[in-house]
């Protein structure tokens, strides 16, 4: 049986949180009264905030810093490569910051990144944004729930009702 007090596999966890880069340049944050969840141990969050907060409580308020390695890796790719704007659905808006499933032929899928965008061409990229960035989380533990059955069967949270269907 789960400890329905600690963060661990199988809760749904809703975080406040400010995440900068080293700098202290602010990247990303969820500050509103609606915290943003995820389902602990499914791989929803990069692996260092994961493991950071394995067996905290409600409430907590922790200061994590991930290393690039153990949040969204090391940088892979030699950067944004070119591809033709036709070879994108004509009717699809594309805008920076888009992400892609490309097929490489075999059976290979691969997941890419929209960078930057013009009238004839799509830069991508095959690294996440913030490959190669480490991370500061200032974070705290809003929610604490035992996730349900679909969630777990799912691999993530489904809101405030919990019934969701794909």
């Amino acid at each position: 049986m789960t400890n329905p007090s600690a963060v661990e596999k199988g809760k749904v966890v809703g975080l406040r949180y400010t995440l900068r880069n080293a700098s202290g340049t602010v990247l990303d944050e969820c500050t509103d009264e609606a915290p943003m969840e995820y389902l602990h141990g499914a791989g929803n969050i990069v692996p260092g905030l994961e493991r950071a907060l394995e067996g905290r409580s409600l409430g907590d308020k922790l200061r994590v810093q991930v290393p690039a390695v153990d949040g969204y890796g090391e940088r892979q790719s030699k950067g944004p490569q070119a591809v033709p704007r036709s070879a994108f659905p004509s009717d699809a808006p594309i805008e920076p910051g888009m992400q892609f499933i490309a097929d490489e032929g075999e059976g290979r899928q691969v997941m890419l990144w929209v960078t930057k965008v013009d009238a004839t061409t799509v830069h991508v990229d095959i690294d996440h944004p913030l490959a190669g960035v480490d991370l500061d989380f200032e974070v705290e533990i809003a929610t604490l729930r035992d996730a349900t059955s679909t969630e777990i069967e799912h691999g993530h949270p489904h809101g405030g009702d919990h019934d969701h269907h794909h």
